[in-house]
């Protein structure tokens, strides 16, 4: 893709030793080693757009009234970058993460990155740091976090006359340490992530952040993630912390809670088309948790799973709320659920062929 940016480059010149690194990329984890640069963008209301560099990775200094500590004037995304069998090296829809990332951006009061200067950037980092890319063994990938923050120094509560947007890339191995097995999530009641009107459908650090304390109660329960609810009735399944839902009945018809306030996920909607292609009729409506436990315990709901960028397909096992549960099997990963995982990363790995057109090379 031709570049409109004009990115500089300087080279790390202390790059992680190649032993070091071959150590790295045999355990990589999850968003604990960074690779050897990231990518670094200005703007400002008379410059646009400008001064887009590669530089060594490393800490970046703010001045303590830099806005975004204050008023988190934020937003950012995440995909990640596959090597093929062949070496080739692609990414998965990048195009849409910017596409998200621009309406996030409108949602904050953010300037808008053109989606060719987004991929152009992302591409333009992952060459740079290609040896970084893990084989495909064992699912590794690269995950790459693009975000833009509000960079000028004002403590004025109105949008930033400077933002930075910014590109880090990191070795990735499974995100649920278990692997793909079901997991186990709370219902929390006390909770909401996102109201009519708010920020639920952007990508941006402070929906993240008022999940935690719900995250600390599903894991002081013994769950592994937790579920919200909608803020207006309090009935309505809207997603995890940081994934989507999807609900397989036993006629083959799959429900997944309507955007509005929930994320736009991009591994969402691309199982929505897979599900579709697979013959199963997919409804995006509202969802109630009694919906969710009264179709488990009759047999109607035989399959849930959650999706996302970093753990992809994750099977659920249990529902447990505050005085029970319902579950479809701690050790039961679906048919349904296993074939829609399969195909998706079967499509990002390059082993089966892409007829939907959303695999990016980048080398």
């Amino acid at each position: 893709m031709p570049r409109s940016l004009d990115i500089a480059v300087t080279p790390n010149p202390r790059p992680v030793p190649d032993d070091r690194l071959a150590e790295i990329l045999a355990a990589p984890g999850f968003g604990q080693h960074f690779t050897d640069h990231m990518l670094t963008v200005e703007w400002t209301p008379d410059a646009g757009w400008h001064d887009a560099r590669i530089t060594p990775y490393g800490p970046i200094q703010l001045d303590p009234a830099t806005a975004v500590l204050h008023y988190a004037q934020e937003t950012f995304e995440g995909l990640k970058a596959y090597r093929h069998e062949d070496g080739s090296v692609w990414t998965f829809r990048p195009e849409a993460n910017a596409e998200r990332m621009i309406r996030s951006s409108q949602r904050l009061a953010l300037p808008e990155l053109p989606v060719e200067d987004f991929v152009a950037a992302v591409d333009a980092l992952i060459e740079i740091d290609e040896r970084w890319v893990p084989d495909p063994t064992g699912e590794k990938s690269l995950y790459v976090r693009p975000f833009m923050f509000a960079s000028e120094k004002f403590l004025g509560v109105r949008p930033s006359q400077h933002v930075t947007f910014m590109v880090i890339t990191s070795p990735a191995g499974v995100y649920f340490s278990k692997g793909v097995k079901p997991v186990s999530i709370w219902l929390t009641e006390d909770y909401t992530r996102a109201g009519r009107g708010g920020m639920g459908a952007a990508k941006t650090g402070g929906n993240y952040a008022s999940s935690l304390v719900a995250q600390q109660e599903a894991t002081a329960h013994g769950c592994d993630q937790v579920v919200f609810l909608d803020a207006q009735e309090g009935k309505y399944v809207e997603e995890l912390g940081g994934m989507n839902m999807y609900f397989v009945h036993a006629d083959g018809r799959i429900v997944t809670p309507e955007i509005g306030t929930i994320l736009e996920g991009i591994t969402r909607a691309s199982i929505i088309e897979l599900a579709g292609k697979l013959d199963h009729q997919v409804e995006e409506r509202r969802f109630s948790i009694d919906e969710w436990r009264d179709g488990v315990a009759s047999g109607a709901i035989t399959e849930v799973f959650a999706c996302g960028t970093a753990a992809v397909v994750t099977p659920v096992g249990t529902l447990r709320w505050d005085g029970g549960e319902v579950s479809t099997g701690e050790d039961f990963v679906g048919p349904v659920t296993q074939e829609l995982r399969r195909q998706l990363v079967d499509i990002q790995y390059g082993r089966s062929e892409d007829t939907f057109g959303w695999m990016h090379r980048v080398l």
